[in-house]
């Protein structure tokens, strides 16, 4: 489905609080937008993750009026930074025509990602993972939910944490609380591991 114009998305980021969050003013989100045209429909409207990390964007997500949230064991998740792909060096980009990655369900991440490669696709950042659910709330649906694995997290010793950021809905089981049942959740998945009902969500580029 078309995404909302840059004009609306840039309005929703001002009302969702973006210009305290990130220090970037409101006029520069519209003006941004004026200046890429904005009534395109085909882009999705992105801060950087320096400016608007996962653990500040989270919260402002919502599905039947319940705030997003991050599991309890992913206190770490700012550190899952890009890796892999350029993000534009600038506190406000676009990405281009997102897409879900339904068709790669029950794929592991190491097996999705040279198949989005070849396509000519980029996998999808945690906070742009986010920034789209906070204009397309939609594009989470219950088993067809995504990972985002443009970001990992890089250990001291140089090798990679084999968790995988992924967002999903909360079955409010657990540690997530009963609470948080149907809830937009953060949450990640081994790197080797396949789920059924999480598609790789990705990108034709950003600029």
């Amino acid at each position: 489905m078309p995404l909302p114009s840059l004009a609306v998305q840039a309005e929703r980021l001002v009302e969702l609080g973006l210009p305290e969050l990130t220090g970037i003013p409101a006029a520069e989100f519209r003006a941004f937008a004026q200046a890429q045209g904005p009534d395109r429909e085909d882009v999705l409207l992105a801060v950087d993750p320096s400016r608007a990390p996962a653990s500040a964007l989270t919260p402002l997500l919502r599905r039947a009026e319940k705030p997003g949230f991050v599991v309890v064991d992913m206190t770490d998740v700012d550190l899952f930074t890009p890796h892999g792909l350029e993000l534009p060096d600038r506190a406000l980009y676009l990405v281009d025509r997102p897409d879900r990655g339904d068709r790669l369900g029950n794929w592991t991440p190491e097996e999705a990602l040279p198949v989005l490669t070849a396509d000519g696709r980029s996998p999808l950042t945690l906070t742009e993972g986010i920034h789209w659910l906070l204009q397309q709330p939609a594009a989470l649906e219950r088993n067809l939910c995504f990972m985002t694995i443009g970001s990992r997290l890089r250990k001291d010793n140089g090798t990679f944490d084999a968790r995988t950021p992924a967002l999903w809905i909360s079955g409010g089981t657990g540690r997530d609380g009963r609470e948080n049942r149907g809830a937009p959740k953060v949450g990640w998945c081994w790197w080797n591991n396949r789920h059924t009902w999480l598609g790789f969500a990705s990108t034709t580029g950003r600029s």
